[in-house]
């Protein structure tokens, strides 16, 4: 019979690996003592993979700004040298009228 902690758990297992999930499970099933003395341990384990994810999305989240902060200074320098090279023929211009 799962217990509130566990329903919570079963919502939230989408977000842990198939593997850990299983071991959770048959966990459960063990006598109380053997899951007395593992569920620290599970707890420990899941909260590190659930900690690793949210450092891995924050990384990827981090590194989509960045690709796209890239991309607008690549934008903003090809249009400071368009600007430069249109400034430079312009002052060629009026150096030939001189």
């Amino acid at each position: 019979m799962l217990s509130p902690h566990s329903r919570l758990e079963a919502q939230e297992s989408s977000e842990l690996p198939r593997e850990l999930v299983e071991l959770g499970v048959n966990l459960q099933r063990m006598p109380a003592s053997v899951q007395r003395e593992m569920s620290e341990s599970y707890d420990q384990v899941v909260d590190c993979v659930r900690r690793r994810r949210r450092i891995l999305n924050l990384v990827q989240e981090a590194l989509a700004q960045l690709r796209l902060d890239i991309k607008y200074l690549m934008f903003d320098l090809e249009m400071t040298r368009k600007e430069r090279d249109l400034l430079r023929a312009q002052l060629d211009e009026l150096d030939e009228l001189d």
